[in-house]
């Protein structure tokens, strides 16, 4: 994916959407992008490897304990939760077939830009909350 290309997926992603362009072009100066081959771990179950992945280009496979329970496509993430709370990983995250490409933020550049903007943090934060009623709303049922 052309850099060019890069904000405008960027300010299609759930976590971004609605924020103004400079913030969009600060997160895009803030990352650095991943390109790993088919079947390639990007990240490990447990590990304290941190980082929101934005994929670009690909797909990623998802696993819990070694069971498969997704795979994602251009324009869905991983790591959200990871990066703002500095645990480990709660899943394995796999190139596909095709291999993957991402655009990953660092935990320490996301906290800036959330200090720098509370827009940014309000954006996340309702994103996390919308999950969390979602999950609620299956247990209930």
């Amino acid at each position: 994916m052309p850099i060019e290309s890069l904000p405008k997926m960027l300010s299609q992603v759930d976590l971004f959407t609605g924020l103004p362009d400079d913030v969009i072009g600060e997160l895009v100066a803030a990352g650095v992008k991943f390109d790993e081959p088919p079947g390639a771990t990007l990240i490990a179950q447990g590990s304290s490897s941190a980082g929101l992945h934005i994929i670009t280009d690909g797909s990623a496979v998802i696993e819990v304990h070694g069971e498969r329970r997704a795979e994602l496509g251009p324009g869905r993430y991983v790591g959200e939760i990871s990066v703002l709370d500095g645990k480990g990983r709660s899943a394995t995250v796999l190139a596909g077939e095709g291999g993957l490409k991402t655009f990953a933020i660092s935990p320490m550049n996301l906290s800036a830009l959330i200090d720098k903007y509370p827009r940014l943090a309000k954006s996340l934060m309702a994103v996390l909350c919308g999950r969390i009623r979602s999950l609620e709303g299956e247990r209930v049922q």
